[in-house]
């Protein structure tokens, strides 16, 4: 196992959340998309082609943002979980009477070819991945050399509260640890991408009462700590939980609702041209080398 993954995410629990979660866009999802979206106002070059990676659970109203802003783009919708691959279609596939269908301008639905869009866009996605840096490499090879990755998900503070909570109770932990923005820049370095762009941002949602603010958990993801809770939690201790919840999270700035705070992480990075490392024996991809070849060319004095 690699030394940059998450060292508590469990990878079998993650595995089954992804195949399972539910085909619907959390709240919290479609803001953060919102909001990464807008960043695009400083990219300079438009992207011929971009890609949506998982946009069932990362925002189909972010998607639709997106998808304006580059009306002339093509776009590629890689959704990676086959029970939501279904929903994709249904939710971004043109029907038959649309004009896009007729124009050609539908989304593609699969994984993108290597080097294939010069825009990659994951929303909400990496916290839950049990092996991020191959992730991030998947994401790599599909982009175009001076492609970019826009991502974001939770940073280390996402419920802190809820943390605090079960410490003081005794409880196993409450959720699995998530990576510091810091972490993030290097592996996107280590993976090959250049000129990491990395901040974060915390944003504080309130509940009226205990049973809204578990039902809006469930909703964004679940615990994949190796250490969590092993069996099932019977009623009583759901009651006290709530319980718990009511007493500690009452917020007086909110009006005694309860307050849980959620660290979000927005990375940017471009995918350079790629460097040979020279040996005795050195191979290139033929995509790398049509790459260097064309930079040679554009830099070349006339």
């Amino acid at each position: 196992m690699s030394e940059h993954l998450p060292p508590t995410i469990d990878p079998a629990a993650a595995a089954r959340w992804h195949a399972a979660a539910p085909a619907a866009s959390p709240w919290l999802h479609e803001e953060v998309a919102r909001r990464m979206q807008e960043r695009l106002q400083w990219i300079r070059q438009a992207p011929a082609a971009w890609c949506d990676w998982d946009p069932v659970r990362g925002g189909l109203q972010g998607h639709a943002l997106v998808a304006q802003r580059y009306p002339q783009a093509s776009c590629v919708v890689a959704e990676t979980a086959p029970a939501r691959a279904e929903a994709a279609r249904q939710a971004l596939g043109a029907r038959w009477w649309q004009a896009a269908h007729w124009r050609g301008t539908q989304p593609h639905f699969g994984l993108p070819q290597d080097g294939g869009v010069q825009m990659l866009w994951s929303n909400m996605a990496l916290h839950m991945a049990a092996d991020p840096q191959a992730l991030i490499a998947q994401w790599h090879r599909a982009l175009a050399v001076d492609g970019y990755l826009m991502f974001s998900c939770l940073g280390p503070d996402t419920v802190r509260e809820l943390h605090a909570l079960y410490a003081e109770l005794g409880w196993p932990p409450a959720g699995h640890a998530f990576t510091d923005m810091h972490d993030w820049g290097d592996m996107l370095v280590q993976s090959g991408f250049a000129e990491p762009v990395m901040d974060m941002e915390r944003i504080t949602l309130t509940f009226a009462t205990p049973a809204r603010l578990l039902q809006e958990l469930r909703e964004l993801g679940a615990n994949l700590h190796p250490a969590r809770f092993a069996g099932l939690r019977g009623r009583r201790w759901r009651e006290r939980l709530e319980q718990a919840l009511a007493e500690r999270l009452a917020d007086p700035q909110h009006g005694g609702q309860l307050a849980l705070t959620f660290e979000i992480v927005y990375g940017h990075a471009f995918k350079p041209t790629p460097r040979v490392r020279m040996s005795e024996s050195s191979s290139v991809s033929l995509q790398d080398m049509r790459a260097m070849l064309h930079e040679r060319s554009r830099s070349a004095p006339e």
